[in-house]
């Protein structure tokens, strides 16, 4: 049996504070399976940024372990952590961060050719997300000429240009309008599932969490609910 794309495992974060310590992340436990989509609710506050960073090897735990594709990561040293990133996992944020200089095609190639994939076929695999996301005529606008949903589209193509692991999104529809949001997180879940990544997205749109496959809620640092699965 293949390993899960990602787990966490008794996660801890906590943070100086005064004289005490903040507990933001009080022993977190969850899977996600290959092709699987989770949605993370809860407050602001809650912990659910912060869970995103340890998940990306961008922030260390105070306890616990992250294992991605079956590999223990939180002792890794940076080089290696920065590696893990590049070659298994992908980010999508509520802000798109694209290269304004460049094309939406040039944003998705990019990535692909840091990781050593030649730029023929790394413009090839971005010409193909970008038409899969519906911006086949879309290749050769730089972000300014693109729409708020067409620029998370391209992020997203972006995210999972180099066929990670992990997808892990932070609001990726957090700064878009409700049907643009759908548009987009329909996007979202049809790239995961057809490329048999592991998605985690923290969201307050309960509506999108409830296109999910999974829907966890964080609350004072812990899993508190889960959803069950939602009918497709």
């Amino acid at each position: 049996m293949s390993e899960r794309p990602l787990r966490l495992a008794g996660i801890h974060r906590r943070f100086r504070q005064g004289e005490g310590w903040l507990e933001v992340l009080r022993g977190v436990d969850l899977e996600v399976e290959a092709g699987e989509v989770v949605a993370l609710i809860g407050p602001s506050g809650a912990g659910k940024s912060t869970l995103l960073q340890i998940a990306g090897l961008l922030e260390p735990p105070s306890g616990g372990e992250v294992v991605i594709g079956g590999r223990a990561c939180s002792a890794l040293g940076d080089r290696e952590r920065t590696r893990v990133r590049r070659e298994a996992l992908g980010f999508v944020y509520q802000f798109h961060h694209l290269l304004p200089e460049f094309t939406a095609e040039e944003n998705v190639a990019l990535p692909q050719m840091l990781a050593g994939t030649p730029r023929s076929e790394a413009a090839r695999r971005a010409r193909a997300l970008l038409d899969g996301f519906g911006l086949g005529e879309r290749l050769s606008h730089r972000p300014a000429r693109l729409s708020g949903g067409e620029q998370q589209r391209v992020a997203i193509a972006r995210a999972l240009a180099n066929r990670p692991k992990v997808l892990l999104a932070d609001e990726p529809t957090g700064n878009l309008d409700e049907a643009t949001a759908g548009r987009v997180f329909e996007a979202l879940v049809l790239g995961v599932r057809s490329g048999g990544a592991g998605a985690l997205i923290a969201t307050h749109n309960l509506d999108l969490a409830r296109r999910a496959d999974r829907t966890l809620r964080l609350h004072a640092g812990s899993i508190a609910t889960e959803a069950p699965a939602a009918a497709h």
